[in-house]
């Protein structure tokens, strides 16, 4: 029997690239799986494809995301939702934007977090969470002043929860991917001035797929990761190590 037998756990972003990988890997694992999105259109096809529970909030509305998680007997966290915002730099930055940003990656997986580790709490049994990060939070990145503020503020969040959950059974990481090519990321990442020199500087040479994300945080679900907390996992090809 599968150690994710009978262990419920949300995904939000479950409509997004690595958030649906995530939902995939974790229904094959065993786990019961909300697919959380913010609209029920964004989550339909996942829903329809795994069997996981389709359920809708906004990741800026504290009442939603309390009506959503209150009540529901979870093991696990994956805060996958967030939002790129602009290519800018500190000098151009939209502040609209960045006050945005903030709001959807680094408050809003806060405020899943507050009302999902209530419920695990509540529980007793233990459990985890994974923060959906970036390897813009680990190293500067030009253009990313927005995203990578709000994705360091994400890993401090990640920290913080470790040390104040750890006494209830809970663990809390991050994962800090690299760019994952979708049509979405290669409107940037895909020019050629960009794709080159930031490859050419990676170790592995490649971009990352959505399976290279998504197994590694189930790894971090499993009990298999039992004594791992308050971590920040560099998925990026070694682009942070050098």
């Amino acid at each position: 029997m599968s150690e994710f037998h009978g262990r419920t756990i949300l995904v939000t972003g479950a409509g997004g690239g690595i958030g649906g990988a995530t939902v995939r890997h974790l229904v094959a694992a065993g786990a019961d799986v909300l697919a959380a999105g913010r609209t029920a259109d964004s989550v339909e096809q996942i829903a329809a494809e795994t069997g996981a529970e389709p359920i809708v909030f906004d990741l800026e509305s504290e009442d939603e995301i309390r009506a959503a998680i209150e009540g529901r007997d979870l093991y696990g966290v994956v805060n996958c939702g967030g939002w790129g915002g602009e290519i800018a730099t500190p000098m151009d930055t939209d502040i609209a934007v960045f006050d945005k940003v903030m709001s959807i990656n680094a408050r809003g997986s806060l405020l899943v977090t507050k009302y999902a580790s209530r419920e695990m709490v509540r529980l007793g049994t233990g459990g985890a969470i994974v923060n959906v990060s970036s390897q813009a939070s680990l190293v500067a990145l030009s253009g990313h002043i927005s995203y990578g503020s709000s994705k360091a503020a994400l890993d401090n969040i990640t920290r913080v929860s470790a040390l104040e959950l750890g006494g209830h059974g809970i663990r809390v990481n991050s994962v800090n991917p690299t760019v994952v090519m979708t049509p979405m990321s290669a409107w940037y990442w895909g020019r050629p001035e960009i794709e080159g020199p930031f490859l050419d500087a990676m170790p592995l040479h490649r971009w990352a797929t959505e399976d290279d994300i998504a197994a590694p945080i189930v790894f971090l679900l499993s009990d298999g990761a039992a004594m791992i907390s308050g971590v920040s996992l560099p998925i990026d090809g070694g682009y942070s190590s050098r």
